[in-house]
């Protein structure tokens, strides 16, 4: 019997799932959605037109997701067990909270919320470790109608403050500091440096999780736990969810483009509930009581989805992991998996070649049977990695979805479906019911038939699909929906085998991906460009054995520097500072001028090559303004085995 009534359960039912979704998307999407709970339906199920980037689904329907995430459940299932959570340290205890538990904390903090003065339609920032009360967060925002805009903690000050500008938040959710592997990193100091940039934040809300001391300012910084205690000295009262449209935006993500300012990608609430539940439910096959590991942080797009939205929504058990996978030791996510009977495991190629190169030891007396599914999420899995999951942590039984989405489609938009699919390694196989892929050459023509490969577009919207970038609708149309005439352009190569199978090859933008990490080029360059001595840079990526790409930076400086290594190190704090450790580049080459054209163009295609130490294919310099200087660049690359 089928644990949703929505669930795929074979090849031929997804065939004809997939082929009811293109011939009539409006029932099919209208008969999926009928399983939740709304406060008012729907008069129309879908009006769009990818000309000018509209899409609405789901138009005069009144809901909130958190009553689908939370209320409904407890009618049924009160006690199940809603989030697990392990702490960074393996000695701290464990901690679980049911479904009527997640309710009391998420109505709790929806109070303090309204009682700091936020309300339906603010934006909220929230820049908080991996614990609950960043789940509880999220929640009693979307609860209170409010928007919430979660960032990553390894950003800087600079890049919150941008983000909180371009936001125009009123509140951020934070915590004293956060741990992570054997550090502690400062959270609450990294805000109060941004701060002093934001004049729109009124209230910071701080989660004591370390004792760190921390400098808290009169009116404007509030303890959470005093302000949980205000609530509960009034009994903990119920707090109504505040009705929102279905249109009306639910979060706000923060990626990075091929220009140097991130963009705010905006999600809205009903169609993105529907495609995060619809997918979870179908590429995991996940069966009620199954523990969901999803590896990801909430501060990325993988955490909202496959920790928060779907499987709250599911009525799933979402397990939560605050440290990293290598400490205290490389065997800390097969412990977890071992401790908690983890059923489906999700996380990203990076960490799985990661711990490759630990050898098999750190798995002895790791019980790994109760895995039912194995998933990889954020860039392509090469086979080598597929194989060495598939066949040490699935002992060759659990299939390995290996899914392809953006933060900008808001769900998986082509995976395999757990068992129920094919599966082929290195590919994402074929596309959910609802997405229609096409693959376009340089000119935008269609290629037509398989074993072709071309620029991955979408010609139809799915509910999942961005509605906008904040505040620059201008910005959402021509990323994604002017390169191509009326098709969604995903940035992505892609390859369609025999069988119709898509393989993801890579970024055809200025956009790197680095461990599942999208970096704009321009974003670290001008960060680059910040340091004193820089004239101008350039960055490219180059293959990487363990993040997949790295960043490689051809930089121009105007001083005489006695030390190399000293600049390059103050090269790369200056990045860290402005954007965070995660863009800092691998690999800085100084050189004494860059590859343009006579218009002033940098030709990065010739310095991508070099820094994938293919020297002699670089093809005609005739054009450039000084061919010279490519010799030069060559001469001083930089072996493939060096890092910075």
């Amino acid at each position: 019997m089928k644990s949703y009534p929505y669930q795929i359960q074979n090849w031929e039912e997804y065939q004809e799932q997939y082929a009811r979704s293109v011939e009539n998307p409006e029932d099919f999407w209208a008969d999926i959605a009928q399983h939740f709970h709304w406060k008012k339906p729907w008069d129309k199920v879908l009006e769009w037109d990818f000309k000018t980037a509209k899409t609405e689904w789901f138009q005069g329907a009144e809901l909130n997701i958190t009553e689908n995430c939370i209320d409904r459940h407890l009618q049924t299932q009160p006690d199940a067990v809603a989030i697990l959570w392990e702490s960074n340290n393996p000695d701290e205890p464990s901690v679980s909270y049911t479904y009527q538990q997640l309710q009391d904390k998420v109505n709790q903090l929806s109070h303090v919320l309204t009682n700091l003065g936020a309300k339906k339609g603010d934006r909220i920032c929230i820049y908080m470790g991996m614990i609950p009360e960043l789940a509880f967060a999220v929640l009693a925002c979307a609860r209170i109608g409010a928007i919430h805009s979660v960032i990553f903690g390894g950003f800087s000050a600079q890049s919150i403050a941008d983000r909180i500008q371009d936001a125009q938040a009123s509140v951020v959710i934070t915590c004293d500091a956060a741990y992570r592997g054997n550090k502690t990193i400062g959270l609450k100091e990294i805000i109060d440096e941004a701060l002093p940039q934001c004049p729109s934040i009124q209230k910071v809300l701080v989660y004591n999780r370390t004792h760190s001391p921390v400098s808290m300012i009169k009116d404007r910084d509030h303890w959470w736990h005093e302000e949980i205690e205000k609530v509960t000295q009034q009994g903990n009262p119920h707090f109504p969810a505040v009705p929102t449209q279905a249109e009306d935006e639910l979060f706000i993500l923060y990626t990075s483009g091929s220009t140097g300012k991130p963009k705010g990608v905006v999600h809205t609430t009903a169609g993105y509930m529907v495609w995060a539940n619809y997918t979870f439910v179908n590429v995991f096959q996940y069966q009620p009581g199954q523990i969901h590991f999803c590896t990801a942080d909430i501060g990325w797009i993988t955490g909202h989805s496959y920790i928060v939205y779907g499987p709250l929504s599911a009525g799933a058990t979402t397990l939560m992991f605050e440290g990293i996978p290598t400490w205290p030791d490389a065997g800390r996510f097969w412990e977890i998996v071992d401790k908690y009977k983890v059923d489906i495991l999700y996380t990203a190629p990076t960490a799985i070649r990661s711990l490759m190169g630990f050898g098999l030891d750190p798995l002895n007396n790791k019980d790994l049977s109760s895995i039912k599914v194995l998933g990889t999420v954020g860039e392509p899995i090469n086979e080598e990695a597929w194989n060495w999951y598939h066949q040490h942590i699935g002992k060759s039984k659990a299939p390995v979805v290996d899914t392809w989405w953006q933060t900008e489609t808001g769900g998986i938009m082509i995976s395999n479906l757990a068992g129920v699919t094919p599966a082929k390694p290195s590919f994402a196989t074929y596309p959910l019911p609802g997405i229609q892929p096409v693959l376009v050459d340089e000119n935008g023509n269609e290629i037509q038939g398989n074993n072709a490969s071309g620029n991955l577009c979408i010609k139809f919207p799915w509910p999942g699909i961005i509605r906008t970038t904040y505040g620059d609708h201008q910005r959402c149309q021509q990323t994604y929906f002017s390169v191509y005439n009326n098709l969604y352009f995903t940035g992505d190569g892609c390859l369609r085998d025999e069988n119709g199978m898509y393989r993801i090859t890579g970024r055809v933008d200025d956009v790197l991906n680095v461990s599942g990490h999208r970096i704009g080029t321009a974003e670290v360059e001008n960060a680059i460009n910040m340091h004193a001595g820089v004239v101008e840079s350039a960055v490219v990526g180059y293959p990487h054995d363990i993040k997949g790409q790295g960043i490689y930076a051809f930089v121009i400086f105007n001083a005489f520097h006695e030390n190399e290594e000293l600049t390059k190190k103050d090269i790369l704090i200056t990045v860290s500072k402005i954007i965070g450790p995660i863009a800092k580049p691998d690999k800085i080459q100084f050189v004494s001028g860059l590859p343009k054209t006579r218009s002033g163009k940098i030709m990065r295609r010739i310095l991508r090559k070099i820094a994938e130490g293919e020297l002699e294919q670089i093809g005609d310099t005739t054009t450039l303004l000084d061919p010279q200087v490519v010799e030069e660049i060559k001469r001083q690359a930089l072996p493939p085995a060096f890092n910075t």
